[in-house]
């Protein structure tokens, strides 16, 4: 069954090379009973390590079977490991957060068996502990976790069991249970090889090795009887089985194992995974705000462009500048009526008005507002959709006439009118009567003033009855078509000029502003805002990441044993990486799902508190969603990949 020949292992402690097996050979055959003693250093556990496949020899030859295994894989040796192998360790080594019978499970999982998780309970009740099968290792005695560990041992019945010092750690009752249940299973056909310096646990072997010094110094053995070699047959034929194709496994580990493994480990160290959850939930609650108030404030400068109108060009007077410096008032360009008149006419502009604006003093009943006043044309309404919800706007033969009428914001119809309507109501405008006729829909607040305190009225009325102005401080005109804008500037300039009688150096005393480059430029404004939010939101989700791997190297720290158990018992390195990598990904997950909820929690707060327009997209939770999962896949990747490369009896014997 087993063949070892000239098997050697040295050890560096620092500068010192330490032979822990030198020159060993042995043949081990099915259904022995063998025991392996010596006193403390002298090689008898790293030769079970190296029988069972823990450990690698530095040089010699090892037959499984038929089978030379020295030169398998790691992941050939644990589907090795967890077919036909069971271990019995001194330390017990069972998981503290698992219940006795959930680490009787532990090599099911590895085998793809988690199905047959009943086998499970029958090993239990086999070693008398099945009324103990729900409570955790601290609710057990000594000798109940070492059963549990036999039971452990036996669930995917190995053809041999290995027991490092199984009673090295109890009393003398237990040790006697503990053999006891050894013997049986060595009656029933197993291979039992267990490693003790104790004489009286050796007295029950049917073969007895001694060694000192890494070498075997005698080797005892009773002669086998005829149960025993028909057993061997049998075992023969079934390791042939499992090394005819030793890079296949029985079964893949299902992903909800995974899952669940990932589930216990979060839970049983809960302050720490919740320090590591809150790192990314702060991160991804940022990202979400942030880009919610990038997202809220384009569209609140979307808004009110909307209200300027589309193709919009804005002509007004401004003196020349050099260099930023002015060079005098009277370089300034007035503007009258009749550059209104001139500028409607030209092929390229569809409609034109000026506009005039200044403060007022509103007057109705006992209510007085202050408030912001503008002398429109009548192309206003449609130009800057601002069509009236309620009553009309006024005709231009009202703006020829000078007509005292006015359309309202929707602030001041508050001021003044409170709940009643203001339309055919009579105002006062600094001290002059004005009938109201509209008012206008609403516009909301800028950055710098509210759009809605406003009152339009004709700039006829306002320019020689309210302000007494001669010149109009603004032309605004609708191109159009986006196309004939450049074309359009060019005309208007030109018309300006002759009106005015300009020199080719005066044509900067008056400014033509497009308000689609002013469109642009706020909305560019407003992308760079956004993404500058958003960039400082994302450190801030790194930095939880990197929170989340400090936590996982902590995790691989702690649990060197807990890995090496793993490994011990069928665990390749992609089961122990993808189970780690589970955990980074599923502290991330659960973080940027609590991250989603607190950053509209805190968008829906912005909006109360500050009155800012906020709002949060499917894209942006899309966003810091995937982005957190990434962060728990990048930073849970070194961990992982850490604890999948550790050596299984290096990380056993980890204190």
């Amino acid at each position: 069954m087993i063949e070892l020949k000239d098997i050697k292992k040295t050890y560096k402690m620092g500068d010192v090379e330490v032979k822990a097996i030198d020159g060993v050979s042995l043949i081990i055959t099915s259904g022995e009973f063998v025991a392996i003693m010596g006193a403390s250093g002298s090689g008898k556990s790293t030769l079970m390590h190296i029988i069972g496949l823990l450990d690698r020899p530095d040089s010699g030859s090892y037959r499984l079977g038929e089978k030379e295994i020295t030169n398998l894989t790691d992941a050939q040796l644990a589907l090795l490991r967890n077919r036909m192998i069971g271990f019995v360790f001194q330390q017990f080594h069972l998981l503290p957060r698992m219940s006795a019978l959930e680490n009787a499970e532990l090599p099911l999982i590895y085998a793809g068996k988690r199905h047959l998780k009943e086998k499970a309970k029958t090993e239990l009740e086999g070693v008398g502990l099945m009324d103990r099968a729900l409570h955790r290792p601290n609710e057990m005695s000594g000798g109940q976790q070492q059963r549990v560990a036999i039971a452990r041992s036996l669930v995917n019945d190995p053809l041999i069991i290995f027991a490092d010092e199984p009673t090295g750690n109890l009393d003398s009752k237990s040790k006697e249970e503990i053999i006891n249940i050894l013997k049986k299973l060595n009656d029933k056909g197993k291979t039992v090889v267990i490693v003790t310096h104790e004489n009286d646990i050796a007295s029950y072997a049917k073969r007895v090795i001694l060694m000192r010094d890494g070498r075997i110094i005698s080797d005892r053995q009773q002669p086998q009887d005829k149960k025993v070699s028909d057993v061997a047959a049998i075992q023969d034929k079934l390791i042939e089985d499992v090394l005819a194709h030793p890079h296949k496994s029985s079964g893949e580990v299902k992903f909800l194992d995974y899952m669940r493994q990932a589930v216990f480990a979060i839970l049983s160290h809960k302050m720490r995974s919740a320090l590591s959850i809150l790192g990314i939930l702060i991160g991804v609650a940022a990202v979400i705000a942030m880009l919610a108030l990038g997202t809220g404030a384009k569209e609140s400068i979307e808004k009110q462009l909307a209200s300027l109108g589309s193709n919009l060009l804005m002509i007004r007077p401004g003196s020349a500048r050099l260099q930023g410096v002015s060079l005098g008032v009277g370089e300034v360009t007035r503007f009258t009526m009749a550059d209104v008149a001139a500028i409607r006419k030209l092929p390229q502009i569809s409609r034109a008005y000026a506009s005039v604006s200044g403060r007022g003093q509103l007057v109705y009943a006992d209510k007085n507002w202050n408030t912001q006043v503008e002398g429109t044309g009548a192309d206003y309404a449609l130009m800057r959709a601002a069509q009236p919800v309620v009553g009309s706007f006024f005709t231009e033969q009202e703006e020829r006439l000078r007509e005292k009428v006015a359309v309202l914001g929707l602030t001041v119809v508050k001021e003044l009118f409170g709940e009643s309507n203001p339309i055919g109501q009579t105002i006062k405008i600094n001290l002059i009567n004005f009938r109201v006729i509209g008012i206008l829909p609403v516009k909301g607040a800028s950055t710098f003033r509210d759009q809605d305190d406003v009152v339009v009225i004709p700039i006829t009325t306002a320019m020689y009855r309210v302000f007494g102005k001669q010149y109009v401080d603004s032309i605004f005109t609708e191109v159009k078509s986006p196309e004939l804008i450049d074309e359009a500037q060019g005309s208007i300039s030109e018309v300006i000029s002759k009106l005015h009688r300009l020199k080719e150096d005066d044509k900067d005393s008056f400014q033509i502003r497009n308000m689609s480059d002013i469109k642009n430029t706020l909305e560019q404004t407003t992308k760079t805002m956004s993404i500058l939010l958003g960039s400082i939101a994302a450190i801030s989700l790194l930095v939880g990441g990197i929170g989340i791997m400090n936590i996982m190297l902590v995790s691989v720290t702690e649990r060197t044993r807990e890995i090496g158990l793993r490994k011990a018992i069928g665990a390749t390195n992609k089961d122990i990486m993808v189970q780690f990598l589970i955990e980074a990904v599923l502290m991330s997950f659960l973080g940027g799902i609590a991250g989603v909820a607190l950053g509209a929690g805190i968008s829906w707060l912005i909006t109360l508190f500050a009155g800012w327009t906020v709002r949060v997209s499917a894209f942006s939770i899309i966003l810091a969603s995937a982005f957190s999962l990434v962060v728990g896949v990048v930073f849970g990747l070194w961990p992982a990949h850490k604890a999948a490369q550790l050596d299984p009896i290096e990380a056993l014997r980890y204190e």
